[in-house]
């Protein structure tokens, strides 16, 4: 019987997603106002809601684009929206 290799290491997909982000930064043309936060839950869920309410996603795209939960209940999260509703 063949001995079943055990799950790969990450780290070379540590090292490409490293290198996929260096060489991707946001250009300037990306138009969109970005703010990260890191909050408790409750906290988390009130600044996002604060968000929406006062950017409505229809008109200025406003998203999660992206969050972890990191030790302690805390939500690191960054939210994206257009500078303005035109």
């Amino acid at each position: 019987m063949k001995k079943v290799p055990g799950p790969p290491s990450f780290d070379g997909l540590k090292r490409r997603i490293a290198r996929h982000r260096a060489e991707n930064r946001p250009s300037k043309k990306d138009h969109f106002v970005r703010e990260t936060y890191c909050l408790g839950l409750m906290d988390a869920r009130a600044k996002a809601r604060e968000w929406f309410d006062e950017y409505p996603k229809a008109a200025y795209w406003t998203e999660v684009e992206s969050w972890r939960q990191l030790d302690g209940d805390q939500i690191e999260f960054t939210m994206r929206r257009l500078p303005s509703a035109d």
